[in-house]
């Protein structure tokens, strides 16, 4: 999945281990710690109660980040609460498993507020013996612990908590001890949203994997999740790490995928399978049978071993803003939903000038603007309640004609790509015209579908049009950057979707039905990618943004590669299967060709038609894409939050 911590400054609107021996310490909890409530629970090892298991309590970390990529180090390293218990070693104090699994965590500890909590199970005997390996986890989410995670809640910790914890923090966790974001703000609401999602895939007081999701919208994907508890089961319950189970777990869940660093027990090991969905997947699969003790089960080897959830909402184009809501539009209105996929108050919005809306983006001010193809041709802005700001007849002028891409700049001026007319209009965030009646063009533009924004105020277009095969670069002024013909060559054929990464290069997907590539630009204007990157099941990619890590994800809409994700390193080589990521018939469940993508700062992929939600499949990214041009983090060209 990914490689490397890397940075981006911007993509497109339209789209838009380490050591478990080290000694804990609690070098960022603040003096402003909160008493916790009492905590209980049992541990299990698929049906058994493990006896003798190690609990800890344990707080993300808020000095550095840990994550994909990124190495184990005191930083990163997460908190141990409790104190006074009887039991401690090297990780902290814990609390021992009775002979029925059974846990009981006092209230006699503090957690800092706000600050994300997890209990971490290690060691015990499932019935089989004592078992080194056998590492568990169970996401409580935010401090204080209190209403839903109340002394009456009954905790279970097995396999099922243990995978929806480690896909959904996958983007901000090495390992199991490694849990950790920036105290940046943008990054404490990345992670606790990450936490929160952990909610949409099992039932923390039961153990059981969701078919649906808790606010009833979402399809579940309890049999990929049930088939990776399995999984882990295979080494839970055995003999310890030089049984069967365990050496083929650990020895194909490498921090790497195919190469790294071995984990030593089974919660590492998930956290491995979430970074790498694409390796070992027979063998791995290999390990659960027709007895596992979580059914249903995938029926056969899967396309690969990412998670998604299908929400039954609605939404064509997709945006996130900086508290990761989702925005989408739809039928002349537009939708917003939390983090975790539920419809906000009032969703879906109408008015202010709605009229068949394409595209959507999200200003500074966490204000929605929407390109509107119906009409008189318009734009239409929503406040982050979605309230119309715009009148009942949008913002016209500026050579708006027949809008579909759109961009923010770091002034936040409005851009906008108008496939009638082969111009660009920009308008002010009042929503006043800065470009006259006729736009700005040359440079090349050609039906220019999608467009992007760099760190220096420059503006990209994605040339849709017949033989126009090129991206055309604009300054902040309007005035055209590359030749007549636009950029070229690169494999560009027919471009979508365009990203620029953090070294100001420009990616672009190819969507014209068959194509099989994705290209990349120089901010000069030379192609880097020869003939096009190929692989990882690009067939018609269409959206395209870039994460956390460099990494580029395209949708795949072409019905030809089963309607797919697309994952490439920031090299240009394909890190996702030669079928793409399926995330076990994410797109069958939705029943589309998955069009425009988005990256949320939890690391959850997006795509619509739909939504639908890969949960933790990538590195995470600023959110909206706009507060990538801004300071601090335009300044740095960072694009992790």
């Amino acid at each position: 999945m990914r490689t490397s911590l890397g940075v981006v400054t911007a993509s497109c609107a339209l789209l838009l281990s380490g050591c478990l021996n080290a000694p804990m310490t609690n070098n960022t909890i603040e003096s402003n710690t909160v008493r916790g409530t009492a905590l209980k629970g049992i541990v299990h090892g698929g049906r058994q109660p493990i006896v003798g298991a190690h609990v800890y309590l344990l707080q993300a970390n808020t000095g550095g980040y840990a994550g994909p990529g990124v190495a184990a180090s005191t930083n990163n390293l997460s908190n141990s609460l409790l104190a006074g218990t009887g039991y401690s070693d090297s990780i902290g104090s814990y609390v021992l498993t009775n002979s029925s699994g059974v846990f009981n965590i006092s209230g006699d500890y503090s957690c800092t507020p706000n600050s994300q909590v997890y209990l971490y199970a290690l060691g015990g005997d499932a019935g089989a013996g004592a078992n080194s390996a056998a590492g568990l986890l169970a996401a409580l989410g935010n401090c204080p612990i209190t209403d839903s995670f109340s002394s009456s809640l009954y905790i279970v910790v097995n396999e099922v908590s243990t995978i929806a914890m480690a896909y959904s923090v996958a983007g901000y966790a090495t390992d199991a001890l490694h849990v950790s974001s920036t105290g940046s703000a943008l990054a404490l609401t990345g992670i606790a949203n990450a936490f929160a999602t952990a909610a949409n895939l099992e039932t923390l007081g039961t153990g059981v994997a969701l078919t649906t999701t808790p606010a009833g919208n979402g399809t579940a994907p309890q049999v990929m999740v049930d088939t990776l508890a399995d999984i882990l089961a295979a080494c839970v319950n055995t003999t310890g790490p030089t049984s069967s189970g365990c050496a083929t777990l650990l020895g194909d869940a490498l921090s790497g995928g195919t190469a790294g660093t071995q984990p030593t027990e089974t919660a590492t090991a998930a956290i491995n399978i979430a970074h790498n969905p694409w390796a070992n997947i027979a063998a791995l699969y290999g390990l659960q049978t027709a007895s596992s003790p979580f059914q249903p089960t995938m029926s056969s080897t899967p396309n690969d071993f990412t998670v998604g959830i299908a929400y039954s909402s609605g939404g064509e184009n997709i945006a996130i803003d900086a508290s990761g809501n989702v925005w989408t539009t739809g039928v002349n209105s537009i939708g917003k939903y939390s983090p975790t996929g539920v419809p906000l108050t009032g969703s879906p919005f109408t008015g202010g000038g709605l009229d068949t809306p394409i595209a959507i983006a999200i200003d500074a001010s966490g204000n929605a603007w929407i390109t509107n193809q119906g009409g008189n041709y318009s734009l239409s802005e929503f406040s982050s309640t979605g309230t119309p700001i715009s009148s009942s007849s949008g913002y016209t002028g500026g050579g708006l004609d027949v809008p579909l891409g759109i961009a923010i700049d770091a002034s936040d001026d409005v851009w906008v790509g108008n496939v009638s007319g082969a111009r660009l209009s920009e308008f002010n965030s009042s929503g006043t015209p800065i470009s006259t009646s006729s736009g700005y063009t040359g440079g090349g533009l050609n039906t220019p579908d999608c467009i992007a924004v760099d760190t220096s105020g420059n503006v990209w277009a994605a040339n849709y049009g017949e033989g126009a095969n090129s991206v055309s670069k604009f300054s902040s002024t309007g005035t055209a950057i590359s030749g007549s013909s636009g950029y070229t060559g690169g494999g560009l054929e027919a471009p979508m979707g365009i990203a620029i990464d953090a070294s100001g290069n420009a990616w672009a997907a190819d969507g014209s039905k068959g194509a099989t590539i994705v290209a990349e630009i120089s901010s000069s204007g030379t192609a880097m990618s020869g003939s096009g990157y190929a692989g990882g099941g690009l067939n018609g990619p269409w959206g395209i943004a870039v994460d956390g890590s460099g990494n580029v994800w395209t949708t795949d809409w072409d019905a030809g590669s089963g309607h797919s994700v697309s994952e490439l390193n920031s090299s240009g080589t394909a890190i996702s299967p030669s079928t793409g990521y399926q995330a076990g018939g994410l797109t069958t469940v939705l029943g589309i060709s998955p069009q425009w993508i988005a990256i949320d700062g939890s690391g959850n992929v997006w795509v619509t038609p739909g939504p639908g939600e890969l949960v933790g499949a990538a590195t995470p990214v600023v959110t909206p894409i706009v507060a990538n041009l801004k300071s601090p983090y335009g300044s740095h060209a960072v694009n992790r939050p």
